[in-house]
């Protein structure tokens, strides 16, 4: 197992920048695929982007294509979820996670993922 834990969230304007990190530990992040996901209250967790072992294969939700860019560095063992022009609508928890599988079809259901972070708040005001 790895352990995630998510940071970098917080209150932003509309239109702002965030940047959230994903700091793993208790093995080496490359041999894991990536993703983020986002809870917003009272709604399901959702996908938003997700990243292949070297990086080379990336996928996103269409309502963050263009907008947010996930990246990883293995050596840190850290991954990133840069969120630029934010939306009142991406209001929510965003969760990193990590499964230790080989990348064949973008993983985008939280059923893809055995590993969990407890997650960043990101506000976003209008």
């Amino acid at each position: 197992q790895v352990q995630l834990v998510e940071s970098g969230g917080g209150l932003v304007q509309a239109g702002g920048s965030l940047r959230l990190s994903c700091a793993a530990s208790g093995r080496p992040l490359s041999t894991y695929v990536m993703g983020w996901f986002r809870q917003a209250p009272g709604k399901e967790r959702e996908f938003v982007a997700a990243i292949s072992w070297s990086g080379g294969w990336t996928f996103y939700a269409d309502s963050v294509k263009g907008r947010f860019t996930i990246s990883r560095d293995n050596a840190k063992n850290t991954a990133y979820l840069q969120m630029n022009s934010l939306k009142p609508e991406d209001t929510a928890v965003y969760y990193c996670a990590a499964v230790g599988t080989p990348w064949v079809t973008p993983k985008t259901s939280t059923r893809d993922y055995d590993n969990w972070g407890q997650g960043t708040q990101v506000t976003v005001s209008s």
